[in-house]
């Protein structure tokens, strides 16, 4: 299995796992909380069959990747993610994230620049900015995290189970847009986590990115649905729109967060027609 050496820690080095499939124009795919790269199942096959080269990643502490005790804030996050861009000698590439998928592409984006990039696509977002603050009142109160850090660190899986609940919308998809095995699957893989990381990731959704977002200097897609339950679609991809320079939204109506799974046509033919793959995929 490949991995990629992205740190120590005392004796072990801290190693990210990651697949690399498929020739053409590069396309990075980049998980959210608290999943996998197994999290694209639905996009990978897609991506590969309108001649791309598709890379999946496991972030530190998730899947099959190291689970460190430090590094979990999005500086060392996007320091992996380039760490990974340079050894593959990624060129032309897009970087697509989703939910603290979208906080790498948008920091890596405003702290290594795009030599290496020719596009992004955010599913999902976590950008621009989450937390309400004097000069950010659109956002979430600090207690919500406060709380949900509390339920992590006192019972990891059913925190999870909840958490899920509504990353997917369960309640209403369930047997719809999502089966009772795939929700078991994602929980499966989400309680195989680092249980530090587990705790961890949570204030790093608090990361101010509106810096960041200025900096992008290349195309921009955001998709993102309008009943998203984790990340609110007016708190982040319905702001999104005047602060990065040169992108798109599209909405996905009665989209929850899990959008990439639930609403997966609407999700790859939009990610096709942006990265230019839909042409391919017709003329095959």
């Amino acid at each position: 299995m490949p991995y990629v050496s992205v740190g120590q820690e005392n004796s072990a080095a801290i190693e990210l796992y990651y697949e690399d499939h498929g020739s053409g124009p590069p396309v990075v795919l980049i998980h959210g909380y608290p999943l996998s790269g197994r999290a694209w199942d639905k996009q990978l096959p897609v991506l590969l069959d309108a001649g791309c080269r598709v890379i999946t990643y496991d972030r530190r502490g998730f899947g099959k990747s190291s689970q460190p005790a430090a590094g979990y804030d999005y500086d060392t996050f996007a320091a992996d993610l380039a760490t990974l861009m340079d050894e593959l000698d990624l060129r032309d590439a897009t970087i697509v994230g989703h939910s603290m998928g979208t906080g790498e592409v948008t920091r890596y984006l405003g702290a290594y620049g795009s030599g290496r990039v020719s596009r992004g696509v955010l599913i999902s977002p976590i950008p621009p900015f989450l937390l309400q603050t004097d000069d950010n009142t659109e956002g979430v109160p600090g207690s919500v995290f406060e709380a949900f850090i509390k339920e992590a660190k006192a019972d990891a899986p059913a925190w999870m189970k909840g958490f899920l609940e509504n990353f997917y919308n369960y309640d209403e998809n369930r047997g719809k847009l999502v089966s009772e095995q795939a929700f078991q699957t994602s929980w499966n893989i989400a309680v195989s986590a680092s249980a530090i990381a587990t705790v961890a990731c949570i204030p790093t959704w608090e990361t101010d990115f509106r810096g960041d977002c200025e900096k992008i200097d290349v195309p921009m897609l955001v998709i993102d649905g309008d009943a998203d339950r984790v990340l609110p679609y007016d708190r982040t991809g319905k702001r999104l729109p005047g602060l990065i320079n040169d992108m798109e939204l599209v909405t996905v109506e009665n989209g929850p967060h899990a959008i990439a799974w639930t609403h997966t046509l609407q999700v790859n033919k939009a990610l096709l027609q942006f990265i230019g793959a839909e042409a391919r995929v017709t003329a095959s």
